[in-house]
């Protein structure tokens, strides 16, 4: 049965509707988890790392697509909530045309800066070559990029998150099958990684897109619009912590790269890599449950619904609670079994891999209230609030501590910095969800 963005949500209508957008992000993650292990045990150690050195740069450029997507979804849907069906399809339209036009300039820029960028963050001789492959090759799908990166949240506006989830699997799948053909059949190393990433980008970008653009029985679709400065700022601006997020994480990454080169060489590069991996899946749940509850939070936010603002985030916060607990103790026992899945062919990383993971997965306790609580805000149509929770806890408290905790205890120190990063950010998090409960009355 169809569950609409105004109805009440009881636990388990919260969880039916937002159970596809966990599944499609964990899959996406899955996924993304299968192009590692290719890479690290059909062409090796030293291409792998070059993969996990240049993909921050490429994820900061896909970054737009979450900016508008998170960001216009919320407006998109608090127009839709005040009742104004037409100006949230011509706002919904409007984006998806300037993030179009973006992605083609950014393209046409990053080609040139591929290889200058690689060598700025340390790549050498040996990775060199790989890193510009993979970059250039991806870039040329970083249209589809951002456009699946934002209708993943388009699609719960219009109240159709299970097609996310068949688009998502349909790409997950599409993408497995062509890393075994390009990778283990054909052998063509880092550009057939890149391209069954691309591939199955274009196919996750423009099957949404085609969708939009015809008529069907959803809440949006994509119609002729005019060029509104208003719409484009109130979305960059809610959205501009989601963005915040995803560029801090890349310049993060940089930074964790940069020291453990310095601590351990490309071994370390290689242990964060796999680090990486395995977080998009835990953390996927808590990114899918927000990005699921952020448009029927917007929606009864432009309907004035405090009543409902409250079952939503006492609920939300509940249920996160539970999953932390869950999603903590899994990555400790899983550890050693996740991490062999990529190195079991070299005993000390292996061993130094499943020691990161450990410490590495004790943020996975707290990170799902701050990511919650930054996206809570921004269905409130706040992007302030949620850039500062993002920013202090991506950017701000993490390059604090990957160069002051090293100093204490080495190379422990770098794969804790994560945790202590989201102790500060859940304080900041619980300050601004107390000084704002009377003005948007969810408590």
């Amino acid at each position: 049965m169809k569950i609409e963005l105004s109805e009440h949500f009881t636990y388990q209508k919260l969880i039916r509707f937002t159970i596809p957008t966990i599944i499609m992000m964990i899959f996406t993650s899955i996924y993304g988890v299968v192009d590692g292990i290719f890479v690290s045990n059909f062409v090796g150690s030293s291409a792998f790392a070059a993969v996990n050195l240049i993909m921050p740069a490429l994820m900061i450029l896909g970054s737009f697509g979450f900016m508008i997507g998170t960001g216009g979804s919320a407006f998109v849907s608090k127009t839709i909530g005040e009742g104004k069906q037409k100006q949230a399809n011509e706002a919904f339209s409007l984006l998806i045309y300037i993030l179009i036009f973006l992605g083609l300039m950014l393209t046409i820029i990053g080609v040139f800066l591929v290889k200058p960028l690689a060598k700025l963050l340390g790549a050498d001789e040996a990775m060199l070559g790989d890193c510009i492959t993979y970059g250039r090759t991806l870039l040329l799908f970083l249209v589809p990029f951002m456009l699946q990166n934002a209708f993943q949240s388009f699609l719960i506006v219009a109240e159709r998150p299970k097609l996310g989830l068949i688009i998502s699997i349909i790409t997950g799948v599409l993408n497995m099958l062509l890393d075994f053909l390009l990778m283990y059949i054909l052998k063509i190393g880092v550009f057939g990684a890149a391209l069954a990433t691309g591939i199955s980008q274009l196919i996750g970008g423009i099957f949404p897109l085609l969708y939009f653009w015809r008529s069907n029985d959803s809440s949006l679709r994509l119609v002729k619009t005019k060029l509104n400065g208003k719409v484009i700022l109130q979305s960059c601006i809610n959205g501009s912590s989601e963005m915040l997020t995803n560029l801090s994480m890349s310049l993060v990454n940089m930074l964790y790269n940069m020291q453990l080169m310095k601590y351990v060489g490309s071994d370390g590069v290689v242990a964060y890599g796999i680090i990486m991996y395995v977080g998009f899946i835990f953390s996927g749940t808590y990114l899918g449950y927000s990005i699921g509850t952020a448009p029927i939070i917007g929606y009864h936010y432009g309907a004035e619904n405090s009543e409902e603002l409250k079952n939503l985030l006492h609920k939300s916060l509940k249920l996160i609670a539970i999953t932390s607990f869950v999603m903590t103790i899994l990555a400790e026992l899983l550890s050693k079994l996740l991490a062999g899945v990529f190195v079991s062919y070299d005993a000390n990383l292996l061993a130094m891999t499943t020691s990161a993971i450990r410490l590495f997965a004790l943020s996975y306790f707290i990170s799902g209230f701050n990511i919650f609580s930054s996206s809570f805000f921004t269905a409130l149509n706040n992007g302030a609030v949620s850039a500062i929770i993002s920013f202090l806890r991506t950017l701000l408290f993490q390059v604090v501590m990957i160069f002051v905790l090293p100093i204490l205890w080495g190379l422990n120190g770098i794969w804790l910095a994560v945790v202590f990063a989201e102790i500060l950010a859940l304080f900041v998090s619980i300050a601004f969800l107390m000084s704002n409960r009377k003005k948007y009355q969810y408590m």
